[in-house]
């Protein structure tokens, strides 16, 4: 069977990346942007940096900044309607999975409006049309959203998460660029690149890892776990390099799925609005404690990618057991909750939470499989 590898076409990664937009759109022909964002990042300058490179190269926009952390179905249909309204002919996505994430699904419906619905494009669908071109410009370092073929709506009927995976709704043009994540306070930068890490680290344990995103994802884990804590200081070398190392674990994971870290970590920002980040964090090392027996040599490798010394030399399960640790030391060096109480799950809710967390669409991909017995009792272990 042939793997298949899914990027964007074109990426600039690096401080002032995003003044390659206005070469870009004008070399497509676009006319008109919709700007997909968020109003804080209105508020703070952060979208003004690409609207003043428009603004002085005579290239239209309009901006839709109704986005808010964990996107709903009603804030999608409403991005579509000023999108079909405004006579914009691409989108550009700017902040975190956010508004990504909505991008995406605004291109998506833009482009087959048959699944206007919105809920119809959960799980693994194949729409017939590519969507609206998106260029990407992300302002957090975490979600890898701009290089990936996934996204994620709420359905806040049903108070539940659903993952959406298409060949057709990746970015074009990814602006990767150190200087939009400048202004992220320490708690974001903290959260956003654990996000990274576990991203890194479930793509390399998934079953359905290769050796080519083996390959992207130790390396995205070697460049996560030197440079979180830096970039949680705000030094601008570790901001630089964490852009870099959640982008390349976004071109591994894109490919090969996630696992029951994801799957349990959905639920939380559908219930309780938890950031998303902050979830697979706290839930990170108590579900690789669970897939350790299912991964081979594998933690080894993590392990020494974390930067533990003398990893050759240890049996499996110290190699095992030093993998977990250095996650919880980076964890809590970057000053991350511990257990899911302290980000305010109720006890109450577990068992609804494990049900939603089996049905997602992230689950399937765990090096390990697990019921809905086993994902409460981790859940259970982590309150």
């Amino acid at each position: 069977m042939a793997n298949r590898m899914v990027l964007n076409e074109t990426s600039y990664i690096g401080a002032g990346a995003i003044a390659s937009i206005v070469d870009e759109a004008k070399g497509r022909g676009f006319k008109k942007a919709l700007i997909v964002t968020d109003k804080d990042l209105v508020k703070f300058n952060v979208v003004s940096k690409v609207t003043s490179l428009l603004d002085n190269n005579g290239l239209a926009y309009e901006v839709f900044d109704h986005v808010k952390a964990n996107p709903t179905v009603g804030i999608v249909k409403e991005g579509l309607k000023v999108f079909a309204e405004c006579g914009a002919d691409y989108l550009i996505a700017i902040g975190g999975g956010s508004p990504i994430d909505t991008t995406k699904a605004i291109g998506i419906i833009s482009a087959n409006p048959e699944y206007a619905d919105v809920v119809s494009l959960e799980g693994a669908v194949n729409t017939p049309n590519k969507s609206v071109p998106i260029f990407a410009v992300p302002t957090t370092a975490g979600t890898a959203a701009e290089v990936t073929i996934n996204y994620v709506i709420t359905d806040e009927e049903k108070k539940r998460k659903f993952v959406c995976v298409d060949p057709h709704d990746i970015p074009i043009v990814a602006f990767v660029d150190s200087d939009m994540m400048s202004s992220m306070p320490k708690g974001l930068t903290a959260s956003t690149g654990m996000d990274a890490l576990t991203h890194a680290i479930e793509g390399y344990t998934t079953k359905a890892a290769w050796e080519l995103t083996d390959t992207l994802h130790l390396k995205a884990i070697e460049i996560i776990a030197r440079s979180l804590r830096s970039a949680v200081a705000g030094e601008p070398k570790g901001r630089e390099d964490m852009a870099l190392g959640q982008y390349v674990a976004g071109m591994g994971f894109s490919n090969v799925g996630l696992g029951i870290v994801h799957a349990m970590a959905h639920p939380l920002g559908a219930f309780y609005d938890t950031p998303h980040g902050i979830a697979n964090a706290v839930i990170l090392p108590y579900v690789m404690e669970y897939n350790a027996p299912a991964t081979g040599d594998k933690f080894r490798e993590i392990a020494r990618a974390m930067g533990v010394e003398g990893v050759d030399g240890m049996t499996q399960e110290e190699y095992r057991k030093a993998a977990v640790e250095a996650v919880k030391k980076l964890s809590e060096d970057v000053g991350i909750p511990k257990t899911l109480r302290e980000i305010g799950v109720k006890e109450e809710d577990l068992e609804d939470l494990a049900n939603s967390a089996y049905a997602d669409a992230c689950a399937p991909g765990n090096p390990k499989d697990a019921s809905v017995e086993d994902i409460l009792n981790l859940y259970k272990s982590i309150y």
